[in-house]
C-alpha cells in the first residue's frame, strides 16, 4: 500500500537515484536531454512536493538555474579580433588622412589661386568679399580690443558700422565663430607665431577637414567598409564646385557651421543603427548632443535644416522602422539645445518660433495622449493615422501661436520671396526682384547635373535611391500587412531596407535634393550627402545582394557575386576617377594665379590717408563690406539680408543708380548722415546679366520708370540716370556733390553741407 502511495522509502531512494542518474546523462550527453526529460518531470515534480526548501535555498537555486540557462557568449578567436582592429584603425586612420590632406589641399589651392603669402595685409583683407568681408572684420575688432569682455560688448552694443544705427552684431551675424577664433588665437600665444588672416583662415580650412572626415565615417557606418569613405571623399573633392563655396567665401556660416552638422549626422548614423552596443550608444549620444548645439549656435539657419532632419525622424517612428524612445531621445536634444541656445544667443526669439521647436512638442505632446494597442492590428494602425495627423495640425497650430504671443523680428521678405518665386504673388519690389535674380536662389541650370554625371555621381546616386526606396517601401508594405519580420537581417536576406539608418538617409536625402531642385544655393546642403549616399550603396553588398534578391539570380551564387561587386565596382569607379580627375587636380595646384583688383586698392589708401576719420561712405553693400574691413570707416549699409531696416538701407542707397533727380539723390543721403558717394562703374554700366535683372533696371521698374509690355519700353522719368548725370559735373549735380576721387572703376563725391548754387 505504502509503494502504491509513494510514500515509501524504497520509493523515494529510487526516485533520487533515478534523477541522479538523468541529470549525469544530461550533462555526458545533451543529445538525448529531450527525450529523457520526458520521463524524469513526473519524479521532478514529485520530489519538490515532498521537500519544501527554505526561501533563501530556493532563491539560490533560482539563481543559479538561470546562470545556467543564460547562453554564455564565446570570445571570439584572436585572429578574428586582430581582423576587426586592423579594419578599425585602417578606417579611422584613413578618415583622418583625408581630412587633413583635404585641408591642406584646400590651403595651398587658396595661396595659388590668391598668391597669398607674396600680399600686403590690404590685398590680403581685398580677397574677403562681400558678406565675408564683415565677418573677418569683426574678428580684427576683437583682435584690437583690450580685452575680451570689452570686446564682445562692443559688438554686442556696436554704433561704429552702420550710421545713425547701434546693433547687436553678434546675435543678428552669428559672430561666435569670430569670438572662439579671437580667443584661441590669443590664449594659445599664435599671434607670436601666425598673422592673424592665417590663424583664421587656418581655422576654416580645418573644420573642413572635419566635414570631409565625418563623410567618411558616415558611409563607412553605412556600408561597413571604409572603401566608401575613400569614394566618399573622391567624389567630394572632384565636386568640390557643388560641394561647398569654400573657395570663394572663407568666412561664410556655413563654412563653419556644416562640418558640426557632419559630425552630428555620422553620430546619428551610428546611434540609429539596431546593433550597436551600450557604450556605443551612449558615445553616439553625447556627440551627437554637442554637435547639435554647436550647429545651431554657428549658423542662424540652422535649426531649419534640423527641421528637416525632424521630420526624417518622425517619418521613420511613423512607419515603426525604428524604436519609438530611440527617436524620442533625439527629440530631447533638440529641446535642450534650443532652450541652452536661446538663452545663450541673447534671447534669440527666432528659435521660439521656429518649425523645428514646433514640430518637437506636437511630437511629446502626441507621445503623452498616445494609446497603446497591440502591433499590426486594425485598431494599432488607424492610431497610428490619427496620430500622424495630430502632429501634423499641432506643429501648424503651435508654430502660429507662438508667432502671435512671442515678439520677433522673422524675415518676412523671405516668405515674400517664395510667394513670388513660386508664382503665388507679382511684384514690383526691388529687393525681392534681386533676391529673384541672384544664381544662387534660382533653380539649378543644366551645367549642375551635368558636372554630376561626367564624374559618374549622379548616376549612382539615382541608382543607390531607387534601391533603397522600393527596399524601404517594400518593408513598409510587409509591416502594414501584419507579416513577421526577422529581427536580425542577415546578408542572405538582401532587405536593405530594414536598416534604420539607411531609411533615415533616404528620406532626408530627398527632402533636401527637393529644396535643390527648385534653389540652387541649397545644393551645397544636398551634394555632400548625395556622395556619400552613392559611395555606401556602391560599397555595400547588402544593396546588391538586395537586387539580385529581386532579380532571382541564380547562375551564380548571389552572395559571392554581391561581395565580389562591392569590392569590384568601387575599384573601377576609383580608378576610373583617378585617371581622369588627379591630373586636374594636380594643375590647379601647380598653375599660379593672381588677384589683381589695384583700382579696389587705390581706393581704400585713398580712404585711408584722405578722408576724416569720422566719415560715413554709401555705396553698394558690397563694396560698403570691404570698406568696413579694409579702412574701418563707418558706412550707411551692409550686404546683409536678414534684417528689414538694412534691406530698406540697400534699397535707398542704390537709387544712385536710378532715375532720380540730384535733390532726391541728395535728401536720401543726408538722412543718413552720409558724408562720402561712391559710384561703381561696373553697375552703372552693367551689361552681360539677363534681361531685367540689373540693378538699374531693377530699380526703373520698382520706381516706375520703365514698363515693358510685349518688348516695348516706355519711359516715364524726365531725369537721366544719376550715376551719368552727375559725373558730367554740372548744374544742379555739382551744387550737391563734389567729385574729390576717382580711377577706372570708382567715382568718389563729397556730399556738400552747405550748397553752393553757382551755375
Amino acid at each position: 500500500m505504502a509503494e502504491e502511495e509513494g510514500d515509501g522509502p524504497g520509493v523515494q531512494r529510487a526516485n533520487c537515484l533515478l534523477s541522479v542518474k538523468t541529470d549525469l546523462n544530461l550533462r555526458l550527453n545533451p543529445k538525448t536531454a529531450s527525450k529523457t526529460k520526458l520521463f524524469v518531470v513526473g519524479s521532478a515534480i514529485e520530489l519538490r512536493q515532498r521537500k519544501k526548501p527554505k526561501s533563501s535555498e530556493n532563491k539560490e537555486s533560482a539563481k543559479e538555474e538561470k546562470i545556467s540557462e543564460t547562453p554564455v557568449p564565446e570570445r571570439a578567436p584572436k585572429h578574428v579580433l586582430f581582423q576587426r582592429f586592423a579594419k578599425i584603425f585602417i578606417g579611422c586612420l584613413a578618415a583622418v588622412t583625408s581630412g587633413m590632406m583635404y585641408a591642406l589641399y584646400l590651403s595651398a589651392y587658396h595661396e595659388r589661386k590668391f598668391w597669398f603669402s607674396n600680399r600686403q595685409e590690404l590685398e590680403r583683407e581685398i580677397t574677403f568679399q562681400g558678406d565675408s568681408a564683415i565677418y573677418y572684420s569683426y574678428y580684427k575688432d576683437m583682435l584690437k580690443a583690450p580685452s575680451f569682455e570689452r570686446g564682445v560688448y562692443e559688438l554686442t552694443h556696436n554704433n561704429n558700422t552702420v550710421s545713425l544705427k547701434t546693433i547687436n552684431a553678434v546675435q543678428q551675424m552669428s559672430l561666435y565663430p569670430e569670438l572662439i577664433a579671437s580667443v584661441l588665437y590669443q590664449a594659445t600665444g599664435s599671434n607670436e607665431i601666425i598673422e592673424p588672416v592665417y590663424f583664421y583662415i587656418g581655422i576654416v580650412f580645418g573644420l573642413q577637414g572635419i566635414y570631409v572626415a565625418a563623410l567618411f565615417v558616415t558611409s563607412w557606418l553605412m556600408s561597413g567598409t571604409w572603401l566608401a569613405g575613400m569614394l566618399t571623399v573622391s567624389w567630394f573633392i572632384i565636386n568640390r564646385v557643388d560641394t561647398t563655396r569654400i573657395e570663394n567665401s572663407i568666412p561664410l556660416r556655413e563654412n563653419w557651421a556644416l562640418p558640426y552638422f557632419a559630425c552630428q549626422v555620422a553620430a546619428l548614423t551610428g546611434y540609429l543603427k539596431s546593433n550597436l552596443n551600450t557604450y556605443g550608444e551612449r558615445f553616439c549620444y553625447l556627440l551627437m548632443s554637442a554637435s547639435t548645439y554647436t550647429f545651431m549656435m554657428m549658423w542662424e539657419y540652422s535649426h531649419y535644416l534640423l527641421f528637416l532632419q525632424a521630420i526624417s525622424l518622425f517619418l521613420l517612428d511613423s512607419f515603426s522602422l525604428e524604436r519609438s524612445d530611440k527617436v524620442h531621445e533625439v527629440y530631447k536634444i533638440y529641446i535642450f539645445s534650443l532652450f541652452l541656445g536661446y538663452l545663450l544667443q541673447f534671447e534669440n526669439s527666432a528659435l521660439l518660433v521656429s518649425p523645428l521647436l514646433s514640430l518637437v512638442v506636437a511630437l511629446m505632446l502626441v507621445k503623452c495622449l498616445q494609446l497603446n494597442a497591440k502591433k499590426e492590428t486594425l485598431v494599432a494602425k488607424i492610431m497610428k493615422v490619427i496620430n500622424f495627423y495630430l502632429v501634423c495640425t499641432l506643429t501648424v497650430t503651435l508654430n502660429i501661436v507662438m508667432k502671435i504671443f512671442v515678439p520677433h523680428e522673422e524675415n518676412g521678405h523671405m516668405l515674400k520671396f517664395l510667394e513670388v518665386k513660386f508664382g503665388l504673388n507679382m511684384t514690383k519690389n526691388f529687393t525681392l526682384n534681386w533676391l529673384l535674380c541672384q544664381k544662387s536662389l534660382q533653380a539649378p541650370s543644366q551645367e549642375f547635373f551635368l558636372r554630376l554625371t561626367q564624374s559618374s555621381l549622379l548616376p549612382f546616386y539615382i541608382l543607390v535611391l531607387i534601391i533603397c526606396f522600393l527596399s524601404m517601401m517594400q518593408v513598409i508594405f510587409r509591416r502594414n500587412n501584419g507579416k513577421s519580420l526577422k529581427e536580425t537581417v542577415t546578408l542572405e536576406d538582401g532587405r536593405i531596407g530594414e536598416r534604420p539608418e539607411i531609411i533615415y538617409h533616404v528620406i532626408h536625402t530627398i527632402l533636401l535634393g527637393s529644396l535643390a531642385m527648385v534653389i540652387e544655393g541649397l545644393k551645397y546642403l544636398w551634394t555632400p550627402y548625395v556622395c556619400m549616399l552613392a559611395a555606401s550603396g556602391v560599397c555595400s553588398s547588402e544593396l546588391w545582394m538586395t537586387l539580385f534578391k529581386w532579380l532571382r539570380l541564380r547562375t551564380i551564387h548571389p552572395v559571392l557575386l554581391a561581395l565580389i561587386l562591392s569590392m569590384a565596382v568601387p575599384t573601377i569607379i576609383g580608378l576610373s576617377l583617378w585617371k581622369e580627375f588627379f591630373p586636374r587636380l594636380m594643375t590647379e595646384l601647380t598653375e599660379l594665379q593672381e588677384f589683381y583688383d589695384p583700382d579696389t586698392v587705390e581706393l581704400m589708401t585713398w580712404i585711408k590717408r584722405q578722408a576724416p576719420v569720422a566719415a560715413v561712405f554709401a555705396g553698394s553693400p558690397q563694396l560698403m563690406g570691404v570698406i568696413k574691413l579694409c579702412t574701418g570707416w563707418m558706412v550707411t549699409s551692409l550686404p546683409l539680408y536678414n534684417d528689414e531696416d538694412l534691406l530698406k538701407r540697400n534699397e535707398n542707397i542704390y537709387q544712385i543708380y536710378s532715375k532720380r533727380s540730384a535733390e532726391d539723390v541728395y535728401k536720401i543721403l543726408t538722412s543718413y548722415k552720409a558724408n562720402y558717394l561712391i559710384v561703381e562703374d561696373a553697375i552703372c554700366n552693367e551689361v552681360g546679366t539677363m534681361r531685367g535683372c540689373r540693378v538699374k533696371d531693377l530699380l526703373d521698374i520698382a520706381n516706375g520708370h520703365v514698363v515693358y509690355e510685349e518688348g516695348d519700353r516706355l519711359t516715364y522719368s524726365k531725369y537721366g540716370r544719376f550715376c551719368h548725370e552727375v559725373k558730367i559735373n554740372y548744374s544742379p549735380y555739382v551744387n550737391y556733390f563734389t567729385r574729390v576721387y576717382w580711377n577706372r572703376s570708382y567715382f568718389v563725391y563729397k556730399i556738400n553741407t552747405v550748397i553752393s548754387f553757382q551755375s
